[in-house]
């Protein structure tokens, strides 16, 4: 315990004062990286296959990154506190550049799969420690500022990366797509190396790696997200497959609650989920994950198939909101300072739920001006819920528990946006179906209208099917909105930095 509360009564002043803004300059770069490569390979896909094959397994492109990233999210946090952020930074940034110039290496489709999986086992490391340290460099009446910055960052990113990828795809390359990390995250890491100071800390004594905890993590954490992100696309959600891995996944689930009540340092320690205000805002972010996937997933669908929108024009719809969301989020200070962290919370997912709820009354076929409206107070309302969040929880630890405590909050919304993929992906395709008279999925549908104008009856079917999607949105940020006035203290426990 010693050396857990000398490391809570530390500032971050000597970190400050070595060179800081270069330190945030390489967070900002680490945060583009990792957001970039979520979603810049989409757009370059058809350029991917005709050179590699393996149409069949393309979207484990995405999956298999994503797994990746969340289920090391846990097991990066925890090794952060245990031998501090650098070390875990550092070696997160070189398994992402090692993974980028092996996908551009790729012999074929799956090779580029596997490195993917490496990209997104150094991708965990970015996502989580560079959050974390943005806790570590500045005290909590600063730490609004570069979270902001770090949304703004993630957010522009995460928007452009699919019209990168087509440029890049279409006037050079599609491995230019990975070979333009390797100058930027070269730099990152030699920011991160010449600048970052750690202060001096008390050395944790018999410091262990819970490998066996991080093996049985790693296990359950992919069983389980192969299954959702697999059911009902590469098999039906009944088929033996997919009971199979859900099946397996709650045993390895079981077999991880076992190990970590035995381990002396546990990856995922019990107190993330006995103390109140972290188990609350882990499950409000894990409903916020759930319903970012309506406007991320379905909206550019509703713009281009139900208003006619050409590709550019759906995407500036979905884009609209990562103007307001930093602008809320930086200015979100100004209203937790008054009413706390927890109400200005309830403020913000409240709003969303309301703009959530209207997106279905919008007229048919309507303008594309209304939908960006709600998207514009929609990224409003969650940069008001989502930062006093993050913000909050990570004021309630001191330094060696932050690590934990802010990938824990992390892996949680991973863990939600996977699930809403599933389940709001079958909602889509139940309400599809049944307007269409048919067993057709979304995907299906849109693939066939190839560009073209959609019959009528097509359109009022994929615009119900949205409407169903954004009802269920509703659903979860109401279901935030009633875990955290239920579960959250109205005052959070912050700790003086």
């Amino acid at each position: 315990m010693g050396s857990t509360s000398s490391a809570a009564r530390e500032t971050a002043a000597p970190v400050a004062d070595r060179g800081r803004s270069a330190v945030v300059a390489a967070l900002m770069l680490s945060m583009a990286l990792a957001a970039l490569d979520a979603t810049v390979v989409s757009t370059a896909v058809p350029q991917i296959v005709g050179d590699l094959g393996g149409f069949s397994v393309f979207s484990w492109l995405f999956s298999g990154y994503l797994l990746a990233v969340t289920v090391t999210l846990p097991v990066y946090g925890r090794l952060s506190d245990t031998f501090g952020r650098k070390p875990v930074l550092v070696v997160g940034s070189v398994l992402f550049l090692l993974g980028s110039l092996l996908c551009a290496l790729a012999w074929n489709m799956g090779a580029l799969i596997a490195f993917r999986v490496v990209q997104g086992l150094g991708g965990g490391a970015l996502q989580g420690t560079v959050q974390t340290l943005a806790a570590d460099l500045y005290p909590l009446e600063d730490r609004p500022k570069i979270q902001a910055k770090l949304s703004t960052v993630w957010a522009v990113s995460a928007v452009a990366g699919p019209g990168l990828g087509g440029v890049l795809a279409a006037y050079a390359d599609w491995r230019w797509i990975f070979l333009v990390n390797l100058p930027i995250g070269a730099v990152a890491l030699w920011l991160i190396v010449r600048h970052l100071h750690e202060p001096e800390r008390d050395p944790v004594p018999h410091a262990r790696v819970d490998r066996a905890g991080a093996l049985a993590v790693f296990a359950c954490g992919g069983v389980l997200l192969t299954a959702l992100v697999q059911g009902g696309v590469a098999w039906p959600w009944l088929s033996p497959p997919s009971l199979g891995l859900f099946g397996a996944g709650l045993a390895l689930a079981a077999v991880v609650v076992l190990v970590e009540r035995r381990a002396a340092d546990p990856i995922i320690p019990g107190w993330v989920w006995r103390r109140r205000t972290i188990a609350a805002v882990n499950l409000a972010l894990g409903a916020l994950g759930l319903l970012m996937v309506a406007p991320t997933v379905f909206l550019p669908t509703y713009a281009q198939s139900v208003l006619g929108l050409a590709p550019v024009a759906a995407g500036f719809v979905l884009s609209v909101w990562t103007l307001s969301w930093p602008v809320s989020a930086a200015l979100s200070q100004h209203v937790y300072r008054r009413i706390g962290f927890r109400d200005t919370a309830l403020l913000g997912i409240g709003a969303a739920a309301l703009v959530l709820f209207a997106f279905p009354f919008l007229p048919y076929p309507g303008h594309a001006w209304q939908p960006t409206v709600l998207m514009l107070l929609l990224g409003a309302a969650l940069g008001l819920f989502q930062l006093p969040l993050i913000v909050g929880v990570q004021s309630t630890v001191g330094w060696a528990e932050r690590g934990t405590a802010t990938a824990s909050v992390l892996f949680c919304r991973q863990t939600g946006q996977t699930i809403g993929a599933a389940v709001f992906g079958a909602v889509a395709n139940g309400v599809l179906a049944a307007r269409l008279g048919g067993s057709g999925d979304l995907d299906s549908v849109t693939r066939a209208l190839d560009g073209g104008v959609a019959p009528q009856a097509t359109r009022r079917a994929i615009a119900d099917a949205v409407h169903a999607v954004y009802l269920g949105a509703a659903g979860a940020a109401a279901l935030a909105f009633v875990l955290l006035l239920l579960l959250a203290p109205r005052k959070f426990p912050v700790l003086k930095d």
